[in-house]
């Protein structure tokens, strides 16, 4: 087989939406031809761990580790964190926190951290793996970010050694939704872009999980972007289907952040719990992840906490579970001015459920593109309340007539497998010399 060598800051135990794409590729890369060599940090700083992830790591691939210094103890000492706690992702806040000091550590984040908090790792990663590659030598070398780090390493090691390297992007560089919130300096700035252009720039192929990212990043650099969206795995799913919720459940699976904060759903629900005494007997709002505090004061502002059942983390196995079991599924676009490129991995796996998806979004971006194709549910706009009590009443009557249910189509397209015989497909091509 041909091997790939694949640089990724996220992978088990680590747990949330970070490390599932790789994970997964790993998992079927065999089938395709492709022996994966996994780079990872030996002690990193995870939001989350889930080690119910291990069972999808083949036997005997070959992990590589070094240790990586990372500055997040002074993070945590200038905010009063505790040693142990864990640093949220996208400036999620569970709690409200001292804005000054918020403040000064974000812009000690964004302007010195440069591509990112991980930027320590690249040195000592390049020299680790240009001598393990001197006695264990790859076809391909494969980086995944953010952090963007991955790729500094990856194209130092591809300029050094001549190899064939994909840069793969799971989220933006410059355009993610909270960049703005880096508070840079014009002089960050323009490094930031530098390396961003430098990278679609160098690397042997791009790949990107939407459409409207991979004509993002070819406003940045005209070049081809290969899409291999997210996807869910048939095998997560592969054991009896669990009895659906006797609650008219309206789930959200994964992290809330501000940006993420569904005002119009709860404005929608707010007005149809007071013309719908029945509705109050039936709702509940399952929160699996972690909440940021401006939802959580929302929901109390619009009367609803009492319907909430709030669920920290749950091992992924878990997950998929309760996302069989939950009456209608929620799917929020973060309501940023990239909100069209979002295709966020839970999608995938709400299709795999299927479960009805209710999705707060714009009408014309990539979520609302493959909803339609696949008929998986309904979506309203953002701000749209009246689009949003509609598609609540129609699921609720559906509910209480015992036939809430959906007939999605053409989902295998977005399988696990599928996609990772997309992916080999690149570095075949990339590997052939015909990038």
């Amino acid at each position: 087989m041909k091997k790939a060598l694949i640089i990724s800051y996220y992978w088990p135990p680590s747990g949330g939406a970070g490390v599932q794409r790789w994970l997964k590729f790993v998992k079927y890369l065999r089938n395709f031809g492709w022996e994966p060599v996994v780079y990872c940090p030996e002690n990193p700083e995870y939001p989350e761990t889930d080690f119910s992830l291990f069972k999808d790591i083949p036997v005997n691939v070959e992990i590589l580790k070094s240790p990586i210094w990372e500055p997040y103890h002074v993070y945590k000492k200038l905010l009063g964190q505790k040693k142990e706690e864990k640093i949220n992702a996208a400036f999620l806040s569970e709690n409200k926190k001292n804005k000054t000091l918020e403040d000064i550590s974000v812009w000690i984040r964004g302007n010195f951290f440069i591509p990112d908090a991980r930027k320590f790792w690249i040195r000592p990663s390049v020299k680790f793996l240009m001598k393990h590659l001197d006695s264990h030598p790859v076809d391909v070398i494969i980086s995944t970010g953010p952090p963007h780090s991955t790729h500094m390493i990856a194209m130092q090691l591809a300029a050094k050694s001549s190899l064939p390297w994909l840069a793969d992007f799971r989220d933006p560089w410059t355009n993610i939704d909270f960049y703005k919130d880096l508070k840079l300096t014009s002089r960050a700035d323009a490094k930031h872009r530098k390396l961003e252009l430098d990278v679609l720039r160098e690397a042997s192929a791009v790949s990107v999980i939407s459409n409207s990212m991979a004509d993002d990043f070819d406003k940045i650099f005209h070049r081809s972007y290969d899409v291999i969206t997210n996807g869910f795995d048939t095998a997560d799913t592969d054991h009896p289907v669990p009895e659906t919720d006797k609650k008219f459940s309206i789930a959200h699976i994964g992290t809330l952040v501000s940006s993420r904060n569904p005002v119009t759903l709860w404005e929608a629900l707010k007005s149809l719990l007071a013309a719908n005494p029945g509705l109050a007997r039936d709702l509940e709002i399952k929160l699996v992840g972690k909440v940021d505090f401006t939802v959580t004061t929302s929901l109390e502002a619009f009367g609803l906490s009492k319907f909430v059942r709030k669920i920290d983390y749950m091992p992924h196995d878990e997950v998929v579970e309760c996302q069989q079991q939950s009456q209608l599924l929620l799917l929020i676009i973060n309501n940023t001015p990239n909100a069209k490129m979002i295709l966020t991995g839970k999608f995938f796996e709400y299709l795999a459920a299927r479960r009805p998806v209710l999705c707060l979004g714009p009408e014309d971006g990539d979520a609302a593109g493959i909803l339609h194709e696949t008929k998986a549910g309904l979506l309203a706009g953002f701000g749209d309340v009246e689009t949003m009590k509609s598609h609540i009443l129609h699921f609720y009557e559906e509910f209480k007539k015992g036939s809430l249910s959906v007939n999605s189509q053409e989902i295998e397209q977005y399988s696990r497998k599928e996609l990772t015989r997309k992916l080999a497909l690149v570095l075949d091509r990339i590997v052939s010399g015909k990038n």
